[in-house]
């Protein structure tokens, strides 16, 4: 009896300190929330509205008849024409496009003597998922006659950019690297800072004449260097078993990793600043982890999600670092086609960072 009395002692003062500590209550609640919301709207496999662009050289009734049937299918979203197979190719390269649908200049005659594939598709291949939707449209008919009877397009070729093995791996290892970037830079950033506090090692350094900049910036420094290390692993790993191939410049991955490094460091900092232990510097940092691996497109084609999951991903590092890597490693793009994605990892980095000195001097200094 007096062991029950001890247990229940132990039970109730353990409801009590869960009751008082306000972040592990709300990632109680708030992760299987979040989870559920993600998995049940925000993650589809059935891919529509794919980012799509297309030239019509032939620029007929037929050819406009099916520019539109493949626009009322809802797989792709055909946003943008272009005049040339060749604007297709740089919008492709860019990153700019998932699809593009090609209709040569005698696009009736290839319809009518049946002699060879009337369309070409230029698809991502990186993506697996987006190939397969690509496979879809090749059974999608066209309108023949006046008599509206649908006759379906003799072997429409898919033609497998990036990809041509179509092996997973290559879609996988690169954005591979920002996944695990994410989650050690801002979990050791976010730990490394808390455990100083409730050492006490913290408030020593700001009794010294170091500004708070200064502190916190040397405080993550060395991770950068830590994170570098991993994209080497990651990348030369990735080279050695996977045989992914680096096709863009060297320099221009090395500048996109350290920024994308920077912001997450900056957003270590900014949850260190939120947190009062290492246990809720951890639950705080897979708060941030679980989105950014399921929204950031690494799983799952963003054109995929609906608009509010797309905003939300907007707002992540982890969904502009996966377009740079991609385009620079895979597609051999230049990051001046890609100058936005970059801009938009500065301002997280910017805006994260002041923020993070904006509270850090409030709380201790």
């Amino acid at each position: 009896m007096k062991s029950i009395i001890r247990i229940m002692a132990v039970l109730r003062k353990e409801f009590l300190q869960l009751s008082r500590d306000r972040l592990t209550f709300g990632m109680i609640v708030g992760i299987p929330l979040m989870q559920l919301l993600m998995f049940g709207y925000a993650i589809d496999t059935d891919v529509r509205n794919l980012t799509a662009a297309y030239a019509d050289e032939a620029d007929t009734h037929l050819s406009r008849q099916f520019i539109a049937d493949i626009a009322a299918s809802q797989v792709i979203n055909l946003g943008r024409r272009v005049e040339t197979v060749q604007d297709l190719n740089r919008l492709m390269d860019a990153g700019a496009i998932s699809i593009g649908v090609y209709v040569p200049e005698d696009f009736d005659r290839r319809i009518i003597e049946r002699d060879r594939s009337a369309v070409q598709l230029l698809v991502d291949g990186t993506d697996p998922i987006i190939l397969g939707v690509a496979q879809q449209l090749t059974a999608l008919p066209i309108r023949f006659d006046s008599q509206t009877a649908l006759v379906p397009v003799p072997s429409m070729e898919v033609r497998n950019y990036y990809n041509p093995e179509r092996r997973s791996a290559v879609n996988i290892v690169p954005g591979l690297v920002g996944v695990i970037l994410t989650m050690t830079m801002v979990m050791f950033t976010a730990v490394a800072i808390v455990r100083e506090k409730e050492r006490g090692n913290m408030e020593l350094l700001i009794n010294t004449p170091i500004k708070t900049p200064e502190l916190m910036l040397g405080k993550i420094i060395p991770y950068v260097l830590i994170g570098l290390i991993q994209l080497v692993i990651v990348l030369g790993m990735g080279g050695y078993f996977f045989k992914v191939p680096i096709l863009g410049s060297y320099s221009q991955l090395l500048t996109a990793s350290l920024v994308f490094i920077g912001a997450n460091l900056a957003l270590g900092l900014l949850l260190s600043t939120l947190a009062t232990t290492q246990f809720q510097a951890m639950q705080m940092t897979f708060f941030v982890f679980l989105p950014s691996i399921l929204l950031s497109g690494f799983m799952f084609p963003f054109d995929g999600m609906p608009p509010i999951a797309q905003y939300i991903a907007e707002l992540l590092p982890l969904t502009h670092f996966n377009r740079l890597i991609r385009g620079i490693i895979l597609r051999g793009a230049d990051i001046s086609s890609m100058w936005d994605e970059l801009l938009a990892l500065l301002a997280f980095m910017v805006i994260t960072l002041t923020l993070a000195i904006a509270r850090f001097s409030k709380r201790l200094d």
